[in-house]
């Protein structure tokens, strides 16, 4: 088991979001409850200017990301993968490094698959991984509940999407902060 730091770095972090595909959606518990979350991550995250990677998994058959999501992302250009790990598509794991991310916010679907094969991988090879667990999700409570405590269990930080904005943002008083702030209300 990894030995992660309970805080994100935010000089290191950058955002992950796993598979938010459309036609994958409508099976999904809470599945609005998800694309919210998600979309507040992707937009705190722009605001604070850290990294963005997308994935979506055999586009062809599943579908774009979510329009919710997609629109929120800046420069939107997912990774196309057919791997459940995300660190086994090529160019991934090169692509965090290349913009110096150690620490990884994911969020996604489905939980108890590509989210959780992709926090495994990234935990594998020395990354810190923090799970919003309010912003994954799979077709079932069970499988979402199982892979909350099997990621925690791998060594990830599991918290919620607010936690995780907040203690990016570190302070408040800041015109940030305002951004951050109406996301959350």
């Amino acid at each position: 088991m990894n030995v992660i730091s309970n805080r994100i770095a935010r000089n290191k972090a950058g955002l992950v979001v796993v598979d938010i595909q459309e036609r994958l959606l409508p099976a999904i518990h809470e599945r609005e409850r998800v694309v919210a979350n998600a979309a507040r991550l992707v937009k705190g995250a722009a605001i604070m200017r850290l990294p963005i990677f997308v994935t979506e998994h055999y586009r062809k058959g599943i579908g774009p990301t979510a329009p919710e999501v997609a629109a929120a992302v800046p420069d939107f250009a997912p990774i196309e993968k057919i791997t459940f790990n995300s660190c086994d598509t090529d160019g991934f794991v090169d692509a965090l490094e290349v913009k110096g991310v150690r620490d990884i916010v994911l969020c996604g679907i489905e939980a108890h698959v590509c989210v959780t094969q992709t926090c495994l991988g990234l935990l594998a090879q020395g990354f810190n991984v923090y799970v919003a667990a309010d912003a994954i999700s799979s077709r079932t409570p069970e499988n979402h509940q199982i892979a909350v405590g099997r990621m925690r269990d791998a060594g990830a930080v599991i918290a919620s999407t607010e936690m995780m904005l907040f203690e990016l943002l570190g302070c408040g008083g800041t015109d940030e902060f305002k951004q951050i702030l109406s996301l959350v209300r």
